[in-house]
């Protein structure tokens, strides 16, 4: 307790600097954007030697929060709160250019449908644009950044539909929202799945409790994606977990009882949520790309259109909008009331 009111003290005490160009931290923002431009479309022989060299996009903003967007794919790689507290749970083991963990934009998800877990709730068969650069639209904030992506010769032959795909991902005060964009350019219509893969860094996973999901139905695809109906209580984990649920409300809080926060996220046009913990079936998350121990501080969330997929017609365009909300918390038993949540999450004037 005196290590945070210190903390706060100096916090407090340091002079505000105006967010002018003459603020250093500007400068600096403004060097890197500088940077992520010019390196936005390296040539597709470029290897990179670790996700940490990839050009990218450092956001800030006047309250003390920040991320980091990879310009491949618009992956979020770090988000950190007011106090420097990391979000975000990236994995140390390497496999292939990026690992494991952070924010990852999944599209289009296609398969032999059936049910989701053929695509999108096994983590190994999603489609992520990762090793797609993305192309930097500079927006003159330094708390946000667009990112489009136009179908070309080298997607194509991922995908052989013609879109525009648009990513804003912008910080608040101990918030952010990805928002994302879909046209259709294609001169036929198309069907796609869409999700936002969020890999939560947790203390402790058994310590972690899930609210906002109680009584819905879910798919649950350690049971060939039978159908069930979730207890109204709140969610804990004690073993594997890997769930699909339709219709999720307007709030779902990850309450992290030994960090004392809560992470609420809520969602427009994304109706589903995907739950995925691999515990220790050290196969599974060696298959999905993680170390056999990740489980311990690692909790997946995802957002997406998992169940019923998006139809768009030519020149049709689809939205979606997620915001993430990290808020004090020291609740420890009964459900979290979807108006607090909202109450606490709102802006701070």
């Amino acid at each position: 307790m005196g290590h945070n009111q210190d903390q706060s003290r100096s916090r407090i005490s340091q002079p505000k600097l105006e967010w002018t160009k003459e603020n250093p931290l500007v400068k600096r923002i403004r060097l890197w954007r500088w940077f992520g431009t010019f390196n936005q479309m390296p040539r597709n022989d470029y290897v990179f030697s670790d996700y940490k060299s990839m050009p990218r996009v450092l956001l800030f903003e006047p309250g003390g929060s920040s991320a980091e967007v990879l310009l491949y794919g618009g992956k979020v790689v770090s988000w950190k709160n007011s106090l420097g507290e990391e979000l975000l749970f990236m994995s140390k083991k390497v496999s292939g250019k990026i690992p494991k963990g952070g924010i990852s934009l999944c599209f289009p998800q296609l398969g032999n449908m059936g049910i989701m877990k053929e695509i999108c709730s096994s983590k190994n068969h999603v489609k992520s644009l990762d090793d797609i650069p993305l192309r930097l639209s500079p927006t003159g904030n330094p708390s946000s950044v667009d990112l489009t992506l136009k179908t070309s010769s080298n997607n194509l032959n991922t995908w052989p539909r013609s879109f525009e795909l648009r990513l804003r991902v912008s910080l608040g005060p101990d918030k952010m929202t990805i928002m994302s964009h879909i046209k259709n350019t294609d001169s036929a219509s198309f069907s796609f799945r869409v999700s936002l893969q969020n890999y939560f860094l947790v203390s402790d996973i058994s310590e972690v409790r899930v609210e906002g999901l109680e009584t819905l139905d879910f798919l649950d695809n350690l049971q060939q994606g039978k159908r069930f109906t979730e207890q109204p209580d709140a969610i804990t984990f004690d073993g594997e977990v890997d769930r699909v649920y339709t219709r999720t409300p307007g709030n779902i809080a990850i309450i992290d009882h030994e960090k004392k926060r809560t992470i609420v996220i809520r969602n427009e046009g994304l109706p589903d949520a995907e739950l995925w913990t691999p515990w220790d079936n050290a196969t599974k998350a060696t298959v999905s790309g993680f170390a056999d121990k990740d489980y311990k501080t690692m909790l997946s969330v995802d957002s997406g259109v998992l169940e019923t997929p998006i139809n768009l017609k030519p020149l049709e365009e689809w939205k979606g909008y997620q915001e993430l909300s990290v808020i004090s918390s020291s609740y420890c038993s009964g459900q979290l009331d979807a108006k607090t949540v909202a109450f606490y999450a709102k802006p701070k004037v």
